[in-house]
């Protein structure tokens, strides 16, 4: 008998964190998660982040709500309060996250104006004392993505001791983007491509922290490159890839997780998705808001540029449906 976790998946010698698809701003919402999960079964997924202020003073279930199907999906929070992070995460416990994520990477001018993202590198103890609070708060793990550095804050003792002073609050979860952050005059696009990657600084840090789960983020594209860096680190995670060809991830539960499922066609995954897009154009969701997620699905494919035109340019019109999609469907079989 195949032992199952509690979500009815294929129990493995591995943790989900073992691959994950990062969170993205404006991309991973709960659409686009709910279509990742038709692809792989044990992928840990992120949301995009929320800010703290979102979630206490705007309608938190809009962002909150989700499938559970998606699971393992975690909650990725934008703040640097200590009381409103542990009010929110306790808001991610209540929804059924798997996790909560405290985001110390983002770059942009917006996040840096609220105090949060990636400047909170050069303030560990007030990282420090956020988990604690959520730590103190809820059950969950609750853990740190961040980047190398920031700025001319970017040695190897600085960045030791911010993963020391925030593991010591009670984080043993940390995914590391391997690039610094300039915090002035790069763009967030800019900041995830010019300052270089740094795979040598991520496996010093697990070397010099081998109790600590440490999880590579940046510049991996295919699995080759993943299984050099699972050789060295716990995890691996990965992001517009994914989301420009989604279709890399019906091959990671058996690559990841030695997985027994069959890898399910393009066509299969687009006809699994049909029920979930009437059940959500009945509450009111456009069709875009979901289709716009699944243009890279076809990516690479004969007939790639007529799925993606046919979508794009019907998805966003007034009482667009599943017709939509069915037509662009028979668009790919040529």
């Amino acid at each position: 008998m195949i032992e199952t976790n509690k979500y009815g998946h294929n129990a493995t010698k591995y943790k989900a964190s073992r691959f994950c698809v990062a969170p993205m701003l404006d991309w991973t919402d709960r659409h686009c998660r709910y279509f990742y999960r038709l692809l792989s079964k044990h992928a840990f997924l992120y949301s995009e982040m929320v800010t703290t202020g979102a979630l206490i003073h705007g309608d938190r279930h809009r962002f909150l709500h989700f499938d559970s199907t998606e699971h393992p999906v975690a909650l990725q929070l934008g703040g640097s309060n200590p009381n409103d992070l542990a009010v929110c995460a306790s808001m991610a416990e209540d929804y059924g996250y798997a996790e909560v994520n405290l985001n110390v990477g983002c770059p942009s001018d917006r996040v840096q104006n609220g105090r949060f993202g990636a400047c909170l590198m050069a303030e560990p103890d007030l990282v420090a004392e956020c988990v604690d609070a959520m730590k103190n708060k809820v059950a969950l793990p609750v853990t740190v993505k961040s980047r190398i550095g920031i700025d001319d804050q970017d040695s190897f003792d600085e960045l030791a001791h911010f993963i020391d002073t925030v593991a010591a609050a009670g984080c043993s979860v940390f995914i590391i983007h391997a690039r610094k952050a300039w915090l002035k005059g790069l763009s967030p696009k800019q900041n995830r491509e010019v300052p270089p990657l740094d795979y040598e600084r991520v496996y010093k840090i697990k070397a010099s922290f081998p109790h600590l789960e440490i999880i590579l983020n940046g510049g991996i594209t295919h699995f080759d490159q993943a299984d050099r860096v699972l050789q060295t680190v716990d995890g691996v995670m990965i992001g517009r890839e994914i989301y420009h060809n989604p279709y890399l991830l019906a091959d990671v539960d058996a690559h990841f997780f030695d997985g027994v499922a069959e890898r399910p066609s393009r066509e299969a995954v687009v006809q699994a998705l049909m029920p979930y897009i009437e059940q959500r154009l009945a509450e009111g969701v456009r069709l875009n808001s979901i289709v716009r997620h699944v243009l890279g699905l076809f990516h690479g494919e004969p007939h790639a540029r007529s799925w993606r035109r046919h979508l794009s340019e019907n998805g966003p019109k007034n009482g667009a449906d599943v017709n939509v999609l069915f037509n662009a469907l028979a668009l790919t079989r040529g």
